[in-house]
């Protein structure tokens, strides 16, 4: 048994060692926010933060888990939306489909706390998450909108 810390909540996990984390997450937890999409972490729509580190769920398996490791999923970036990222993408209406979005938002708010001043580029360099649909031109416009927002002031 191994225990996790998801979202600030401590959880008691017991599955095969071969179980990716995307499983774990979805299936023992049940949070479903964090998607399947490919399997083979290409697309990016399984995306989380593991112990602060961006990284693709679907295939870390369980068996590298230590206890007290601490995983972000959508569901726990923000209470309430409030994310710079997730007021922006409501801002822009950047989904389509909505599919791989948490996994954008997750990869958006990890290339901001890197780098607050985001450029073109280094939104091309960092976003590298597949939206099936194309809103990417709609991702950057939203990454730049929360640049903005991150720097307004709480009460503005």
């Amino acid at each position: 048994m191994t225990k996790l810390i998801v979202n600030g909540r401590s959880f008691d996990v017991q599955v095969e060692p071969d179980t990716p984390l995307l499983w774990v997450i979805r299936e023992q937890i049940g949070l479903t926010g964090t998607k399947f999409g490919c399997g083979i972490a290409q697309c990016g729509a399984c995306s989380v933060y593991l112990n602060g580190q961006l990284m693709r769920s679907c295939i870390y398996k369980f068996s590298m888990l230590k206890n007290g490791d601490q995983i972000t999923t959508i569901e726990g970036l923000s209470e309430n939306r409030s994310h710079p990222v997730q007021k922006a993408w409501a801002e822009v209406d950047v989904p389509q489909c909505g599919y791989c979005q948490s996994g954008q938002i997750m990869a958006a708010a990890d290339l901001l706390k890197r780098k607050p001043n985001a450029t073109n580029r280094d939104i091309d360099d960092a976003m590298t998450n597949i939206c099936r649909c194309g809103t990417y031109q709609r991702i950057r416009e939203a990454i730049h909108v929360a640049v903005g927002l991150a720097k307004k002031p709480a009460n503005v």
